[in-house]
């Protein structure tokens, strides 16, 4: 298996950069007579669009998919399943600068030495967000499965720039008003605050970052392996995968570490003949296997790294001390767009452990 794909009989490899040809996935192993077209595809693409609204990037593409191959008069064959965007919206000329004085917060530097200066240093190549396009048109596919089964999983913002939101949404509340508002955050008084805080920072030359939340509902009990197979582990390393991505936590989180036993400890009881806990605090996930709650998982961004205050950094050709100034098309905020690149990455890996353990055929 290469660096580029994951999973294990969902298996997911990307491919493209972000000033290249194009950016898509292909998908192997989707089971055969899913009903499956591009306008399916292109709705969750379009919900990662970058928004007309003052904190989001001016490179607004098209992120029109092509279904290349794997689907047949409207269904799924059995055969991987090739998509593909174009990219069209590259400005690459600004980009030169950052050949030998890498970016402050980006993988210049790095990526610089590993690929011995041959990789695509424009827009970040492969470890650009833009990447993220696969990532979403495979959870497209991988939602349509889940509702087979039952399986739903939704995303909202928690928190933007220090402002968190006051109380916890019900499912409902997520699945009605995620959307209704640019920053994709069901409480709307938050969401004034968090307006307010990004324009601070874009007035400033500065970022933001945030977090999202991920809520799967109707998991059967039981999915997941140990020791290595484990769900929120699997959860955990593609959720990483994400540009930008800094921290991952389950339930209660890193509360737990301030709890005592007898209030981390999600008590058992019987209701209407299920089982279930009076509380969630493990997130619906209990030594790598699905408990029947349900599963949240919250996802840390850092701020956008490209911000047009004059920073640091080096020249690595002269091997000398100087300053860069990032010009270009950026988001002063880019955690609305991440809602649906972390419902496609929880689909994604929820949909592989399902079809390992025969749940969806």
């Amino acid at each position: 298996m290469s660096n580029n794909s994951i999973g294990r009989r969902f298996v997911i490899t990307i491919f493209g950069e972000s000033h290249g040809k194009c950016v898509g996935v292909v998908v192997d192993g989707c089971p055969p007579r899913l009903p499956l077209k591009e306008e399916d595809i292109q709705k969750e693409l379009d919900k990662r669009k970058p928004s007309k609204e003052f904190y989001s990037t001016t490179r607004i593409e098209e992120d029109k998919v092509n279904i290349l191959s794997g689907v047949f008069n409207g269904y799924t064959t059995g055969a991987p399943i090739c998509m593909v965007v174009w990219n069209k919206e590259v400005q690459s000329d600004v980009y030169e600068e950052f050949k030998w004085k890498p970016r402050p917060g980006h993988a210049d530097y790095p990526a610089s030495i590993k690929y011995k200066g041959y990789h695509d240093y424009r827009g970040g190549g492969i470890f650009s967000s833009r990447i993220t396009v696969g990532f979403v048109a495979a959870g497209a596919i991988a939602k349509k499965l889940l509702k087979q089964v039952g399986v739903e999983v939704l995303a909202h913002v928690v928190e933007i720039g220090g402002v968190k939101i006051k109380t916890q949404p019900t499912v409902d509340e997520i699945r009605e008003k995620v959307y209704s508002n640019p920053l994709r955050c069901v409480d709307f008084e938050a969401a004034k605050k968090m307006e307010k805080v990004i324009l601070e920072a874009k007035k400033e030359g500065d970022s933001v970052g945030g977090i999202v939340e991920a809520i799967a509902i109707n998991i059967p009990v039981g999915v997941g392996a140990p020791i290595f197979g484990s769900l929120d582990a699997d959860l955990a390393k593609f959720l990483f995968c994400i540009p930008a991505v800094k921290g991952v936590e389950f339930g209660a989180g890193f509360k737990a570490a301030r709890m005592r036993g007898s209030e981390n400890n999600d008590q058992y009881v019987v209701r209407d003949g299920k089982v279930i806990t009076l509380t969630n605090n493990a997130g619906g996930v209990l030594g790598g296997l699905s408990t029947g709650m349900p599963l949240i998982v919250r996802v840390a961004f850092k701020p956008p790294s490209s911000i047009p205050k004059k920073q640091r950094t080096v020249n690595l050709k002269t091997m000398t001390n100087t300053e860069i100034e990032v010009k270009g098309r950026y988001d002063v905020c880019f955690i609305p767009r991440a809602v649906p690149i972390v419902e496609a990455v929880v689909a994604n890996v929820l949909v592989d452990h399902l079809l390992l353990l025969g749940t969806i055929k």
